[in-house]
């Protein structure tokens, strides 16, 4: 980290402010390219002090979010995952069913109980049907496990890293206090609104297209008629002097 250090005071390093808006912009022009594709971004951010931001953030981009645990093999392994997450839509249909009251009282508290752990754990990554693009991580140190899958899957991480990081396992780091509410709120609402950008061209390019295709259509000569049409009067012939 010590291109990123700007010096140390009281035995704390300060980062410099310059590298981390160069890394900011490149996460986000990085970001916004990935959601104009089309392409999925998990944001992963388990710290307590983090994880309701990462999470809003998250949901306001429309993008999966890992908030509470990062599970073993959720890129690694991710059909075990999928089948997991058919688990939980089962149980979300069949709690407030009718079908839920013909259980005995304590399959039900076990099927509740088996829910919520499902929900807290597989929540966030309900809408995650394909594996992502690119990886969001605040703190890679923290989370390891999924920078390592990362790796393994050949997924582009993006991270906030803070001086006791290493910059070298993340293709795009972000210098900055990953201990910091205020410094995760920022970075991740930042990243949030690249995402919303690139969404919001593509929805902007799909417009343009089609009102080209309409405009194309409107200049179509009009089809000919069938059936009995009665054939056009021949044109007289010319007069010569």
């Amino acid at each position: 980290m010590k291109p990123y250090i700007h010096g140390r005071r009281n035995l704390i390093h300060i980062i410099d402010v310059r590298e981390t808006i160069r890394g900011l912009l490149r996460a986000r022009k990085y970001l916004k390219q990935v959601a104009a594709s089309g392409s999925l971004i998990l944001f992963v951010g388990t710290k307590r002090q983090g994880a309701e931001a990462v999470a809003r953030e998250a949901a306001r981009c429309g993008m999966p979010y890992v908030s509470d645990r990062w599970l073993g093999g959720t890129l690694t392994n991710f059909r075990t995952i999928r089948n997991r997450l058919a688990r939980l839509e089962e149980l979300e249909k069949l709690l407030p069913s009718p079908e839920f009251d013909t259980y005995s009282k304590k399959m039900q508290s076990s099927l509740r109980r088996e829910f919520r752990k499902m929900e807290r754990n597989l929540g966030g990554i309900r809408t995650l049907s394909r594996l992502p693009e690119c990886l969001v991580v605040f703190d890679p140190k923290k989370e390891k496990n999924a920078i390592n899958e990362a790796r393994k899957t050949g997924i582009t991480t993006v991270a906030l890293i803070d001086t006791d990081c290493d910059p070298d396992v993340v293709d795009l780091p972000i210098p900055g206090n990953d201990d910091s509410i205020r410094s995760i709120e920022l970075v991740a609402s930042r990243l949030a609104d690249a995402i919303l950008e690139g969404k919001s061209q593509v929805a902007a390019d799909a417009q343009v297209s089609a009102e080209g295709a309409d405009a194309g259509g409107a200049k179509k000569p009009a089809p000919r008629a069938r059936g009995n049409v009665k054939p056009a009067a021949p044109k007289p012939p010319a007069v010569s002097s």
